[in-house]
């Protein structure tokens, strides 16, 4: 496999997603409120509260939500920072990457480029790797920005009353760096297919969705799991993850044809 002709068809696909403001401008606007508004208002909010001795009233009702949030020995606002947030790092990512993979096949045959791309000096294989990574990099980038951000967030505004800067934790770290990336492996490998074999970007995003939407269910239960301190269970999902992401990855290379970028055979 050429890294050059690969890599020469990922930096097209980024650089026509650079000049989609209609595209990511949303998406960044999503991964701010998600990873930064909606964190920064209601950790503020609830640390406030908790510096409120005399408001007996209000300690009172946040009680259940305290026990529901994780261990009732440290603070409501720690525990939501810790637990509450962590499926966001799930669904952002792997909302961007499937809105971008879907159109990623398809799209050449709408804009009439399938055909210089079917004819250019890649080979099938390094056309559909070249895909796969312009796909998955905005999101995941996306992710990780996100995830310094709202860890400068945590740390400013909660680490105050827990003695020092906590965050990230342990398993956010196993989560960011050991289960979020083959799970968006696999929902590519499995949007790409699609992409390659339906006959528009409409039917390719209403595919998508159903693709995604198990998996984010399955992820958001996941990531909340490895948040509440299951590590182990977050390794060994990891790993099954990962497996499954290198079998759909090896067999979604079969989507990408050259008739198929040329709209013949789909």
């Amino acid at each position: 496999m050429n890294w050059s002709r690969m890599f020469a068809i990922t930096k097209a696909d980024l650089l026509k997603l650079k000049k989609s403001r209609d595209f990511w401008i949303p998406m960044l606007i999503m991964a701010a409120l998600f990873f930064v508004v909606l964190p920064t208002i209601l950790l503020f909010s609830i640390t406030f509260i908790e510096r409120l001795q005399s408001v007996r009233q209000v300690g009172t009702a946040l009680g259940p939500l305290q026990q529901a949030a994780g261990d009732p020995g440290k603070p409501l606002a720690y525990n939501l920072a810790v637990n509450l947030f962590a499926p966001l790092c799930v669904v952002v990512p792997m909302t961007i990457c499937s809105a971008i993979g879907a159109n990623t096949l398809v799209g050449e045959r709408e804009r009439g480029t399938g055909e210089f791309l079917a004819h250019s000096p890649a080979s099938e294989k390094e056309i559909y790797v070249g895909k796969l990574i312009a796909s998955l990099l905005p999101g995941y980038a996306a992710t990780v920005g996100g995830f310094l951000i709202y860890a400068l967030v945590v740390n400013t505004i909660v680490g105050p009353s827990v003695g020092g800067w906590f965050f990230p934790t342990g398993d956010w770290w196993i989560l960011m760096f050991w289960v979020v990336p083959p799970f968006l492996a696999l929902a590519l490998s499995m949007i790409l297919r699609l992409s390659g074999r339906v006959k528009s970007a409409a039917a390719a995003q209403q595919a998508s969705g159903l693709v995604t939407l198990p998996l984010i269910i399955l992820t958001y239960a996941q990531s909340s799991g490895a948040a509440f301190g299951e590590s182990y269970g977050a390794i060994v999902i990891g790993f099954v993850a990962w497996a499954g992401a290198l079998i759909g990855l090896s067999r979604g290379a079969r989507a990408v044809s050259r008739p198929r970028l040329m709209g013949i055979d789909i």
